[in-house]
């Protein structure tokens, strides 16, 4: 069959990590948040559900924008919401790339910007980090329409600190990217930059510090010239009346959220001591999850045992990580049982 772009018959589609429909595993593979979202959420999708379902949502989640302004003091001219943040990438991706255009991110990283770059046929300029996890000097000199840094990054945890954001976002042509998926967990973050530079796009994901992964709302921060070109692209009801609701919902309880982080930063620091003390090179981690490694011993057989044995972490298995597992922080429980399953 002939239908299909030669660049998609060609092209790998993102791998994303395993989601057993059992529940036998103890799941630290996919950076979910192990405690619910906040009993308001419950409470307001309960209220949401009935006659209003037959309807559309909002195209553009207006609620939501102005509930999030409030939160993070912007305007809600300067956000846009997405269906997780995967799909504000591909509303950037979509906006700014076409076939030949460049697209500069350091690597490892968020494996996602791949896929989305092969899509549009793009040219992904993808630099090495050095191995302290520092930007790439080259980085800013890319002649790139779009810069992207995963801040926190995935899988290090590592964190680049804003003010080098903030000088790449002087250096770069195009519009600078900071996905900050993780950044709750974090001592720090990019939005101030929107004060900054008018070529600053901040990501955030309701997924993994406010517990939303099952109802994909994420939100984009920039100048209003920039999201009213993202506008033109995002599907035309792109997210749905019940995670509206929700993120409403979520947003309104930073007390709740701010608990659960504080629980899982203080069960990260625990689970980074028991691995270096089990022999694993763990760099310091500002997220949700940690990146075990032992340089040069590949790991797909302690991933392998620990799945036989009912623990689910992520091992990526290409080049540059085959030494590596990132283990997603668990409950105190979830985590002992993975430090028994290593020493076992």
């Amino acid at each position: 069959m002939n239908a299909f772009r030669p660049a998609i018959r060609a092209m790998h589609g993102y791998t994303p990590g395993e989601q057993p429909q059992d529940r036998r595993y103890v799941k630290l593979n996919t950076n979910e948040n192990p405690y619910p979202p906040s009993p308001r959420v419950a409470q307001a999708l309960m209220q949401a559900v009935g006659a209003e379902l037959r309807l559309y949502p909002d195209p553009v989640a207006d609620v939501l924008r102005h509930t999030a302004a409030a939160v993070y003091d912007v305007s809600p001219e300067q956000i846009v919401v997405g269906n997780g943040s995967d799909d504000l990438l591909t509303m950037l991706v979509r906006a700014c790339l076409g076939p030949g255009d460049r697209i500069a991110y350091p690597v490892p990283t968020y494996s996602l910007y791949d896929t989305l770059v092969a899509l549009q046929e793009a040219e992904a300029v993808r630099l090495p980090f050095p191995s302290d996890f520092s930007l790439p000097a080259e980085l800013g000199r890319a002649r790139a329409r779009l810069t992207i840094v995963c801040n926190p990054n995935s899988p290090s945890g590592t964190l680049t600190p804003t003010e080098e954001l903030g000088r790449l976002a002087r250096e770069v042509e195009g519009l600078l990217v900071v996905d900050e998926a993780y950044a709750d967990f974090a001592d720090d973050n990019a939005l101030r930059l929107l004060r900054e530079c008018d070529n600053v796009v901040v990501l955030r994901t309701l997924s993994k510090s406010y517990s939303l992964a099952g109802l994909r709302v994420g939100l984009a921060f920039a100048a209003p010239p920039v999201i009213a070109e993202l506008m033109k692209v995002k599907d035309s009801y792109n997210v749905n009346r019940l995670s509206i609701v929700a993120g409403v919902a979520a947003l309104e309880d930073q007390a709740w959220m701010q608990t659960n982080v504080a629980r899982i930063r203080a069960t990260r620091a625990r689970l980074i001591a028991a691995l270096r003390e089990r022999g694993f090179e763990v760099a310091d981690s500002h997220s949700n999850f940690v990146l075990a490694r032992r340089p040069g011993v590949s790991q797909r057989g302690t991933y392998e045992a620990l799945k036989e044995g009912g623990v689910l972490v992520r091992w990526f298995g290409i080049d540059g990580l085959e030494d590596a597992l990132r283990i997603t922080v668990g409950t105190d429980d979830e985590v002992d049982a993975l430090l028994a399953a290593l020493s076992g």
